[in-house]
């Protein structure tokens, strides 16, 4: 039997031609031929963010750009808004990293208030940045990131804006620089569709000013290193020379297709799965103004979730069940990357042929 199509929230399905692309010979990482294929990556991924400052690629996960962007950005003490399981992990990385991290908690499944942050920020000034999640893959939660910035700059403006942009860069719109943020990260197995293994950070010129401040960065994970060489169009260590062919390829592809037009069949994607799951009685786990366009979280309401999710993979399609505390109670469709409207049709129609024999 095939390997199931995946529709999980990260790692997505991933194109043959990407896969290929993996493949190529090696070449030398110091050499000409890899030079080039970084200058290539930096301006299209430049695009990708929505800015003319900063980019740069670790050969790490998002974990590890979450954990580099505190090590260079945070002195003492930070803030991270929280709204789901990842949210909630990155204020854990900041703790183990040493900082002072004070949370503003939301409840799963809410999107953050971009009042409710300023007004915080407002009283509690000595805070060095605001982190938080746009995309929120436990919950599909979205978060408006320009308005929570412009928010909280002007309630305080010597606050670092810090962004997980993980499983909606490539899938959502993102305006790194219109809207004023100071460092976003993603990865590369969400919404870009490659394997995991890179991670994408865009920087702003004051987030490396405070980063230059800051002692004690580390070696592989200091963002200070890493944008000299990038500079130079080298890495501080040895990259996925691979998965930087691959990104590279994966980037013409988006360019090629168009922001705006990727941007808008994620969307298309969202209002079919939309669609299919109230119309089945699944309602959204997040009020609609908050809907993903990358991930739908759908509550259960009395389903097996975990032999809904188990049959659906017999038959071709893998999807999630809930994250951490919603395991059982809800189940996740990853609609991100390459995948086509079509092939969502396919997917709902075999959910609906498992619901079927469910009894549903």
């Amino acid at each position: 039997m095939p390997e199931p199509r995946l529709w999980i929230p990260g790692p997505t399905h991933v194109r043959a031609e990407i896969l290929a692309a993996c493949a190529r010979p090696m070449i030398g990482h110091r050499g000409t031929k890899m030079k080039e294929l970084i200058s290539s990556i930096d301006g299209r991924l430049k695009m990708l963010f929505g800015t003319e400052q900063h980019v740069l690629v670790l050969t790490a996960s998002g974990s590890a750009a979450w954990e580099a962007a505190i090590r260079c950005g945070v002195l003492e003490r930070w803030c991270v808004a929280t709204n789901g399981a990842f949210s909630e992990r990155w204020a854990h990385t900041g703790h183990d990293c040493g900082k002072q991290t004070i949370r503003v908690e939301h409840e799963w499944g809410d999107g953050l208030h971009p009042k409710a942050l300023a007004d915080f920020i407002h009283v509690n000034k000595s805070v060095e940045g605001l982190a938080f999640v746009q995309n929120e893959t436990s919950t599909g939660a979205f978060s408006d990131v320009g308005s929570i910035a412009h928010a909280v700059k002007k309630a305080a403006p010597e606050s670092l804006i810090f962004v997980d942009c993980v499983s909606s860069l490539g899938g959502a719109p993102f305006e790194f620089d219109n809207w004023g943020v100071d460092i976003a990260v993603a990865s590369s197995q969400k919404c870009l569709a490659l394997p995991p293994g890179l991670a994408v950070v865009a920087m702003s010129d004051r987030y490396l000013e405070r980063a230059r401040s800051i002692p004690y960065r580390g070696y592989y994970l200091d963002l200070v290193r890493a944008h000299e060489d990038w500079q130079k169009h080298q890495t501080p260590a040895t990259p996925a020379v691979g998965l930087f062919h691959a990104l590279d390829e994966q980037l013409k592809a988006i360019q090629h297709e168009g922001l705006v037009s990727r941007h808008q069949r994620h969307q298309e994607m969202s209002d079919i799965v939309n669609e299919w799951a109230n119309s089945r009685g699944f309602n959204n786990f997040v009020q609609e103004k908050h809907r993903s366009p990358t991930t739908a979280c759908r509550r259960g309401e009395g389903l097996d979730t975990a032999t809904f999710v188990k049959h659906l993979k017999f038959l071709g399609h893998e999807i999630s069940d809930g994250y951490g505390k919603l395991k059982g109670q809800t189940f996740r469709i990853g609609h991100m990357g390459d995948h086509t409207l079509g092939q969502l049709k396919a997917l709902l129609a075999c959910s609906d042929s498992v619901l079927k024999e469910m009894g549903r």
